[in-house]
């Protein structure tokens, strides 16, 4: 039994537990079924969010999260570590975008500096705070905008008047494609949307104060430890931060820090989840052969 969401791990592995028959004695089969936890976060936000004791596996993305499953009792045995967090498929494959023609297609221009803004399938209202700020600081950059589903958004959007070119799309099933055209990335602190612009070596700008969803926090702090780019306490500041980025010896030192990423999670987890089952059948093994 495989739980990716939170709050119902210790739920799920009183189901699990053995029960034996009133009748027989004998165990139901779920006595030799695995329970594994494979956290979704960048952390855990305990207690009771993500790392129960009742967990028999616990797969993490972090070192902190690591450290959290040791700290509450788990074995070193049954905490495994990936790369990263589990993304799309593609996200995985090497994309071949001639950035230049590209941006040509879309309106954009071919050399100038250029900021993904993605705030999940229903985009954010602080898109349009953000294109506003960079457009009245004469940032001298262009944005390509995610609206998602928002259709209302993306048409506030179309509408602002930008010097330099703005690319408002709606709901994409391709933002990798998207993502391969930036240079950088301005969202939320998610740890799907940081994940997938890392993948990319895209530097993040992220915002975290106390708006900012409790089990998301880390993540900014995850991005500061770990130099990929810069947290802001508001997207009111915006303008300063995006300057701050592309300086050139900053943002050098911030595309190195990025490049070093490597999330292979995709590929590691079900081989994590082979060597789990394996581990609980063992015993049962043994049994049967005395």
């Amino acid at each position: 039994m495989l739980s990716v969401i939170p709050h119902f791990d210790r739920e799920i592995a009183d189901s699990l537990r053995p029960v034996f028959t009133k009748t027989s004695g004998t165990k139901t089969p779920g006595a030799t079924t695995p329970f594994v936890t494979l956290i979704t976060d960048l952390a855990d936000y305990p207690p009771h969010f993500w790392i129960e004791r009742e967990s028999e596996y616990i797969i993490v993305g972090t070192e902190r999260a690591r450290q959290q499953a040791l700290t509450i009792g788990h074995d070193a045995g049954h905490i495994f570590q990936t790369s990263g967090m589990i993304l799309k498929p593609r996200f995985y494959e090497k994309t071949t975008v001639d950035r230049v023609a590209e941006r040509k297609r879309l309106g954009l221009e071919p050399d100038c500096p250029t900021g993904i803004v993605l705030f999940g399938g229903y985009g954010s209202k602080v898109m349009v705070e953000i294109t506003r700020k960079l457009n009245e600081a004469g940032s001298g950059v262009q944005l390509i905008l995610i609206c998602g589903h928002n259709q209302k958004l993306a048409a506030e959007l179309k509408n602002l008047p930008t010097q330099k070119p703005a690319l408002v799309v709606g709901f994409a099933q391709n933002v990798e494609y998207y993502m391969a055209l930036a240079d950088f990335f301005i969202g939320k602190p998610g740890p799907g949307s940081i994940s997938e612009a890392l993948q990319f070596h895209l530097p993040v700008i992220v915002e975290c104060n106390s708006r900012t969803l409790p089990q998301e926090r880390y993540n900014a702090e995850w991005v500061t430890e770990n130099g990929y780019g810069i947290v802001v306490p508001s997207f009111k500041r915006i303008a300063p931060a995006v300057q701050r980025l592309l300086d050139r010896a900053t943002f050098d030192e911030f595309r190195r820090q990025v490049n070093q990423y490597s999330n292979q999670a995709l590929f590691e987890v079900p081989a994590i989840l082979e060597q789990c089952a394996q581990h609980t059948a063992a015993p049962t093994q043994s049994q049967a052969a005395v």
